[in-house]
Protein backbone atom coordinates (compact mmCIF):
# COMPACT_ATOMS: atom_id res chain seq x y z
CA UNK A 1 0.00 0.00 0.00
CA UNK A 2 1.58 3.56 -0.59
CA UNK A 3 2.10 6.44 1.67
CA UNK A 4 -0.75 8.54 0.11
CA UNK A 5 -3.18 5.95 0.59
CA UNK A 6 -2.03 4.84 4.26
CA UNK A 7 -2.72 8.78 5.28
CA UNK A 8 -5.83 8.63 4.28
CA UNK A 9 -6.78 5.77 6.34
CA UNK A 10 -4.82 7.03 8.82
CA UNK A 11 -6.70 9.90 9.22
CA UNK A 12 -10.26 8.69 8.79
CA UNK A 13 -11.77 9.45 12.45
CA UNK A 14 -10.06 12.58 12.47
CA UNK A 15 -7.79 12.66 15.17
CA UNK A 16 -6.51 16.10 15.24
CA UNK A 17 -10.03 16.16 16.81
CA UNK A 18 -9.15 14.64 20.03
CA UNK A 19 -5.71 15.81 20.50
CA UNK A 20 -5.02 16.04 24.19
CA UNK A 21 -8.65 15.25 25.25
CA UNK A 22 -9.64 12.56 28.07
CA UNK A 23 -11.79 9.74 27.36
CA UNK A 24 -14.69 8.59 29.42
CA UNK A 25 -15.50 4.83 29.98
CA UNK A 26 -14.29 1.38 28.19
CA UNK A 27 -15.69 2.71 24.94
CA UNK A 28 -13.69 5.59 24.97
CA UNK A 29 -15.76 8.50 24.18
CA UNK A 30 -14.09 11.68 24.16
CA UNK A 31 -15.28 14.25 27.43
CA UNK A 32 -16.43 17.84 27.15
CA UNK A 33 -14.97 19.39 30.24
CA UNK A 34 -17.29 20.99 32.32
CA UNK A 35 -17.57 25.28 31.61
CA UNK A 36 -16.29 27.47 34.59
CA UNK A 37 -19.55 28.86 34.35
CA UNK A 38 -23.20 28.34 32.91
CA UNK A 39 -24.34 30.60 29.96
CA UNK A 40 -27.71 30.88 28.90
CA UNK A 41 -28.34 31.23 24.99
CA UNK A 42 -30.02 34.25 24.34
CA UNK A 43 -31.70 32.04 20.96
CA UNK A 44 -30.33 29.26 18.85
CA UNK A 45 -30.03 29.31 15.05
CA UNK A 46 -28.80 26.14 12.70
CA UNK A 47 -25.50 25.63 11.36
CA UNK A 48 -27.31 25.73 8.31
CA UNK A 49 -28.09 29.08 8.42
CA UNK A 50 -25.79 30.88 10.29
CA UNK A 51 -25.42 33.46 7.34
CA UNK A 52 -29.06 34.70 8.25
CA UNK A 53 -28.28 35.70 11.20
CA UNK A 54 -28.94 39.20 12.18
CA UNK A 55 -26.43 40.23 15.48
CA UNK A 56 -24.90 37.05 15.77
CA UNK A 57 -26.15 36.50 19.49
CA UNK A 58 -27.42 33.18 19.09
CA UNK A 59 -25.93 29.74 19.77
CA UNK A 60 -25.23 27.65 17.02
CA UNK A 61 -27.02 24.42 16.81
CA UNK A 62 -27.48 21.06 14.88
CA UNK A 63 -30.92 20.34 15.23
CA UNK A 64 -31.78 19.53 11.67
CA UNK A 65 -31.09 16.57 9.41
CA UNK A 66 -27.78 15.40 9.74
CA UNK A 67 -26.50 15.92 5.71
CA UNK A 68 -27.18 19.85 6.32
CA UNK A 69 -24.07 19.81 9.34
CA UNK A 70 -21.86 16.60 7.69
CA UNK A 71 -19.55 19.26 6.84
CA UNK A 72 -19.13 20.06 10.42
CA UNK A 73 -17.84 16.55 10.76
CA UNK A 74 -15.61 15.76 8.06
CA UNK A 75 -13.94 19.34 8.44
CA UNK A 76 -14.10 21.06 11.32
CA UNK A 77 -11.66 23.08 11.49
CA UNK A 78 -12.80 25.12 8.46
CA UNK A 79 -15.53 26.39 10.38
CA UNK A 80 -13.39 28.41 13.79
CA UNK A 81 -13.81 30.82 12.22
CA UNK A 82 -17.45 31.67 11.52
CA UNK A 83 -18.30 29.80 15.11
CA UNK A 84 -16.13 32.09 16.94
CA UNK A 85 -18.47 35.02 15.92
CA UNK A 86 -21.20 34.04 17.77
CA UNK A 87 -21.26 33.41 21.99
CA UNK A 88 -21.39 29.56 21.74
CA UNK A 89 -22.44 26.01 20.33
CA UNK A 90 -24.00 23.26 21.52
CA UNK A 91 -22.64 19.86 20.15
CA UNK A 92 -23.58 18.36 16.63
CA UNK A 93 -26.80 15.99 16.91
CA UNK A 94 -25.73 13.28 15.41
CA UNK A 95 -28.69 10.57 14.90
CA UNK A 96 -29.21 7.82 17.19
CA UNK A 97 -32.08 6.07 15.16
CA UNK A 98 -33.38 2.89 17.11
CA UNK A 99 -32.90 0.98 13.69
CA UNK A 100 -29.57 2.10 13.39
CA UNK A 101 -26.93 -0.58 14.06
CA UNK A 102 -25.58 0.11 17.79
CA UNK A 103 -21.98 0.44 16.60
CA UNK A 104 -23.13 3.82 14.27
CA UNK A 105 -25.03 4.82 17.08
CA UNK A 106 -21.95 4.56 19.03
CA UNK A 107 -19.84 6.46 16.12
CA UNK A 108 -21.93 8.99 16.38
CA UNK A 109 -21.67 9.62 20.05
CA UNK A 110 -18.37 9.85 19.70
CA UNK A 111 -18.62 11.99 16.78
CA UNK A 112 -20.81 14.49 18.97
CA UNK A 113 -18.02 14.62 21.87
CA UNK A 114 -15.00 14.89 19.55
CA UNK A 115 -16.46 18.01 17.64
CA UNK A 116 -17.50 19.59 21.05
CA UNK A 117 -14.01 18.54 22.59
CA UNK A 118 -12.34 20.28 19.89
CA UNK A 119 -14.16 23.49 19.47
CA UNK A 120 -13.85 23.89 23.34
CA UNK A 121 -10.08 23.28 23.00
CA UNK A 122 -10.11 26.42 20.45
CA UNK A 123 -11.35 28.53 23.11
CA UNK A 124 -15.48 28.45 21.75
CA UNK A 125 -18.06 28.11 24.87
CA UNK A 126 -19.67 24.53 23.72
CA UNK A 127 -22.78 22.95 25.81
CA UNK A 128 -22.92 19.24 25.66
CA UNK A 129 -26.01 17.68 23.28
CA UNK A 130 -26.93 14.66 24.74
CA UNK A 131 -29.47 12.00 22.07
CA UNK A 132 -30.35 8.36 22.94
CA UNK A 133 -32.24 6.19 21.28
CA UNK A 134 -34.36 2.83 22.87
CA UNK A 135 -32.83 1.62 25.98
CA UNK A 136 -30.02 0.12 24.54
CA UNK A 137 -28.44 3.67 24.42
CA UNK A 138 -29.39 4.92 28.58
CA UNK A 139 -29.60 1.53 29.84
CA UNK A 140 -26.95 -1.08 30.98
CA UNK A 141 -29.12 -4.05 29.19
CA UNK A 142 -26.98 -5.16 26.65
CA UNK A 143 -24.01 -2.78 27.13
CA UNK A 144 -21.96 -2.18 30.33
CA UNK A 145 -22.04 1.45 29.90
CA UNK A 146 -24.77 3.80 29.09
CA UNK A 147 -23.10 5.37 26.53
CA UNK A 148 -25.55 8.54 25.23
CA UNK A 149 -24.54 10.01 28.45
CA UNK A 150 -20.41 8.82 28.93
CA UNK A 151 -18.45 12.32 27.77
CA UNK A 152 -20.78 14.80 29.92
CA UNK A 153 -20.10 16.89 32.65
CA UNK A 154 -22.27 15.99 35.64
CA UNK A 155 -24.47 18.73 37.51
CA UNK A 156 -23.87 21.45 34.75
CA UNK A 157 -25.77 22.36 31.51
CA UNK A 158 -26.83 20.40 28.31
CA UNK A 159 -29.27 20.46 25.72
CA UNK A 160 -31.75 17.93 24.11
CA UNK A 161 -33.83 18.07 21.50
CA UNK A 162 -37.52 16.88 20.56
CA UNK A 163 -37.69 18.26 17.22
CA UNK A 164 -39.09 15.66 14.98
CA UNK A 165 -38.62 12.88 17.76
CA UNK A 166 -41.95 12.84 19.80
CA UNK A 167 -44.72 12.24 17.03
CA UNK A 168 -45.31 9.21 17.55
CA UNK A 169 -46.61 7.01 21.15
CA UNK A 170 -43.39 4.52 20.77
CA UNK A 171 -41.60 7.78 20.12
CA UNK A 172 -42.48 9.57 23.30
CA UNK A 173 -42.27 6.41 25.55
CA UNK A 174 -38.82 6.12 24.28
CA UNK A 175 -37.74 9.79 25.07
CA UNK A 176 -39.45 9.95 28.29
CA UNK A 177 -37.58 6.78 29.35
CA UNK A 178 -34.41 7.96 27.89
CA UNK A 179 -34.92 11.69 29.57
CA UNK A 180 -35.64 10.26 33.14
CA UNK A 181 -31.96 8.08 32.90
CA UNK A 182 -30.42 11.38 31.69
CA UNK A 183 -31.14 13.37 34.75
CA UNK A 184 -30.46 10.70 37.17
CA UNK A 185 -27.01 10.34 35.47
CA UNK A 186 -26.04 13.35 34.85
CA UNK A 187 -28.34 15.40 37.41
CA UNK A 188 -27.97 18.78 35.25
CA UNK A 189 -28.38 21.67 36.85
CA UNK A 190 -30.08 23.34 33.29
CA UNK A 191 -31.55 21.67 30.59
CA UNK A 192 -32.36 23.17 26.84
CA UNK A 193 -35.11 21.50 24.83
CA UNK A 194 -35.22 23.04 21.42
CA UNK A 195 -38.47 22.10 20.38
CA UNK A 196 -41.72 20.92 21.80
CA UNK A 197 -42.34 20.48 25.62
CA UNK A 198 -45.55 18.74 25.94
CA UNK A 199 -46.59 18.03 29.34
CA UNK A 200 -47.10 14.26 28.86
CA UNK A 201 -43.11 13.90 28.53
CA UNK A 202 -41.85 16.65 31.17
CA UNK A 203 -44.63 16.97 33.65
CA UNK A 204 -42.89 14.48 36.04
CA UNK A 205 -39.16 16.25 35.54
CA UNK A 206 -39.72 19.91 36.32
CA UNK A 207 -39.04 19.60 39.66
CA UNK A 208 -35.71 18.07 38.85
CA UNK A 209 -34.07 21.14 37.34
CA UNK A 210 -34.43 24.08 35.49
CA UNK A 211 -36.25 23.88 31.95
CA UNK A 212 -35.20 26.39 29.36
CA UNK A 213 -37.11 25.73 25.79
CA UNK A 214 -35.95 26.73 22.80
CA UNK A 215 -38.44 27.12 19.34
CA UNK A 216 -37.44 24.88 16.23
CA UNK A 217 -36.43 27.05 13.26
CA UNK A 218 -39.75 26.30 11.46
CA UNK A 219 -41.88 27.72 13.72
CA UNK A 220 -40.18 30.64 14.34
CA UNK A 221 -40.16 31.22 10.93
CA UNK A 222 -44.00 30.30 10.76
CA UNK A 223 -44.63 32.36 13.63
CA UNK A 224 -46.28 29.76 15.78
CA UNK A 225 -45.77 30.47 19.42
Amino acid sequence: MGTHNRNIIDDGFKAYLVKNATFDGIMEIPNIEKNDEIIIPKDTIPFSLMNLTKDYSEFVAFYEHDIRFADILLSTDEYLDELKNFPGVISPDCSLYRDMPLVLQIANTYMNRAVGHYLQQQGIYVIPNVRWGDERSYTTCELPEKFAFLGIPKHSIVSIGTYGCIQSKINKHYFKEGLKAMLDELKPEVVLVYGGMPESIFADFKERTTFIQYKDWISKKKGIK
